[in-house]
């Protein structure tokens, strides 16, 4: 078992808790969260032991005003999430987000994309707003969707399809949104047969 350590670390303006395991010189993985979650849910789901098993560095952030990060307003996520790979000397890393953090996670590899080694989405919010842009994103991405989600449709999984360079998606059968909170077998199976391709 890899120790988890909770550290608060400076991102620009703002302020993020960060439970962080693993190598910390291996490649690294940043979790990201959905609305109703925080860095919390990786730990509990077994995530971050996976990937620390995996032999990879891996940092689950909460996001500005959930889990153990406080309020800030000064900056976007993105401009968060950045600030956060300065303070952490990355250069490179995958993002993992589901459904809110599956949005943040899109359009900073939109926005940055040197800055992203691979991306997983699990349910993304926001795809029809950044229609049109994911041509941009150059990472290898895998995609899952719950078939009865209802909050991110999985029709929308298509536009990605058609825009998104190197896609693989995975419809989990008969899943919620929270698709790999409902299938955890399945999320972490996908999640180290693709990991282990593009970052072992």
């Amino acid at each position: 078992m890899s120790e988890i350590q909770a550290k608060t670390v400076a991102a620009g303006d703002c302020t993020v808790h960060v439970l962080e395991t693993g190598d910390v010189g291996a490649a690294a993985v940043i979790l990201l969260h959905g609305m109703k979650f925080n860095a919390t849910t990786w730990r509990d789901l077994g995530t971050l032991q996976v990937l620390a098993d995996m032999g990879l560095h891996v940092l689950a952030l909460d996001m500005p005003g959930f889990g153990a990060s406080p309020v800030c307003e000064k900056s976007s996520p993105e401009a968060v999430l950045s600030a956060f790979f300065h303070s952490q000397k990355l250069e490179k890393a995958a993002l993992i987000g589901p459904s809110m953090g599956g949005r943040i996670a899109m359009e900073f590899a939109i926005k940055h994309p040197s800055m992203v080694s691979a991306l997983v989405l699990a349910g993304p919010v926001g795809v029809m707003e950044n229609k049109g842009q994911f041509d941009r994103i150059s990472a290898p991405t895998l995609a899952v969707w719950g078939e009865a989600d209802q909050v991110s449709p999985p029709s929308l999984s298509e536009v990605l399809a058609d825009e998104v360079p190197n896609l693989r998606l995975e419809i989990y059968p008969q899943a919620p949104h929270p698709c790999y909170l409902e299938q955890p077998e399945r999320w972490h199976g996908h999640l180290k047969e693709f990991l282990a391709e593009y970052l072992g």
